[in-house]
């Protein structure tokens, strides 16, 4: 048997047995003694780290089957035509240019081919396979970025039209008048604001040709930037930075208000899946903080079944009501007035994705201590485009 997948298999019966003991140890009031939730929580974790243990050997897999790819392309014409055609910051040279100029070993043909991909600010665009590469990095350090709607614009504000309210149809007698019921517009800018890190690698780790430079900047810019974008784009107050999801002004509406300012309940869980339209519901997403979730999963619903039930199946998300669970560190836990659940289909939440990622070296800042700096940078708005398409409990 594969062994995520008896991995997946494992975690659901724990999952049934801790069920199982959190029933039998009820008591009349609904709580259960300290004892036994000392135990039930033992359980639980048991359930999560299996849970992460499968993430991250799925993570495995989809690296083996990219390194194990094909990388050649059978030949299809004459030699002479045999090449990809690739033009721009996609060619072999510009690539290779690139990670030369990174690791200082300039010369005439470098720097003319990097001519292709520089920058205003005197930088040098990453080559658009290796970008592709960042993005994939992004999008694995940052739940939202698979969610949302990524986009890429070029220069200038992006205006995207929005329906603010929809005229009506109306009965009417032979031969009288049609009313005027037009639909109203309204836009949604979205900008750019300048994301940035700095990293320094040592002189012998850079002129070292087994030191894989490429890996190690795209995994160190995949964890700094996305931490800062999933922050943004939860928490952004517009200012400098993206607007967030959970945002006053321009963020998801409110669904829920709880009764409480630490706990919720069934109920609520409920009423906030429901004051969701329907028609935003087939594709709608919950997000959460672990914390949120492990309220969560002592929570049943009028049948007696658990709210949460984890995945079985390879490449299927944990879900609460049948709709996919992801868990966001950005969320806040339950506290007075925190929003901690959000519910909605995230493909109304834009990312604008500014031109590509830039890199420049810095040569002689860290020159004293043996060590080089590297800036990384993108520019980047999002926004939600329409806000009744994610709806927010919110704690009393």
């Amino acid at each position: 048997m594969n062994r995520i997948q008896e991995l997946r298999e494992k975690r659901a019966k724990v999952w049934d047995q801790a069920k199982k003991f959190l029933d039998e140890r009820r008591q009349e009031n609904g709580l259960i003694s300290p004892e036994d939730n000392a135990t039930y929580e033992k359980m639980e974790k048991e359930v999560v780290d299996l849970g992460k243990e499968v993430e991250r050997l799925e993570r495995q897999e989809a690296v083996d089957r990219e390194l194990s790819a094909a990388v050649s392309k059978p030949l299809a014409g004459r030699p002479e035509k045999s090449k990809e055609g690739k033009t721009g910051r996609a060619t072999d040279n510009y690539r290779t240019a690139f990670w030369g100029a990174m690791r200082n070993k300039m010369n005439p043909s470098v720097q003319n081919a990097l001519q292709i991909g520089q920058d205003s600010e005197g930088g040098f665009l990453v080559p658009d396979e290796y970008e592709q590469q960042l993005i994939q990095a992004l999008e694995e350090a940052n739940v939202l970025r698979q969610l949302c709607n990524v986009i890429n614009t070029s220069h200038g504000d992006r205006k995207i039209p929005v329906v603010a309210s929809h005229g009506s149809a109306a009965w009417m007698d032979e031969e009288s008048a049609f009313q005027e019921n037009d639909d109203t517009f309204t836009q949604v800018s979205l900008s750019a604001y300048k994301l940035g890190t700095m990293l320094k690698v040592s002189d012998e780790l850079l002129h070292d040709s087994f030191f894989d430079l490429e890996g190690y900047v795209a995994e160190e810019f995949a964890r700094r930037i996305g931490a800062a974008e999933e922050e943004a784009f939860l928490l952004g107050n517009g200012s400098s930075k993206p607007t967030g999801l959970l945002n006053s002004t321009g963020g998801a509406s409110l669904g829920v208000t709880a009764s409480s300012a630490t706990a919720i309940s069934m109920d609520e869980v409920f009423d906030l899946y429901h004051s969701l339209k329907s028609a935003y519901r087939k594709n709608a997403t919950f997000v959460v903080n672990d914390a949120t979730v492990k309220a969560i999963r002592k929570l049943k619903d009028g049948q007696g079944q658990y709210l949460w039930q984890p995945s079985v199946t390879a490449g299927t998300p944990d879900t609460i009501l049948n709709r996919p669970v992801q868990t966001s560190q950005y969320m806040p836990t339950a506290a007075a007035g925190e929003k901690t659940i959000l519910f909605g289909d995230f493909n109304y939440y834009w990312i604008a994705d500014r031109q590509g990622r830039t890199f420049k070296r810095l040569n002689e800042l860290y020159a004293a201590n043996g060590q080089v700096g590297f800036l990384a940078w993108q520019r980047l708005d999002a926004k939600l485009i329409l806000p009744e398409a994610v709806k927010v409990l919110q704690q009393k």
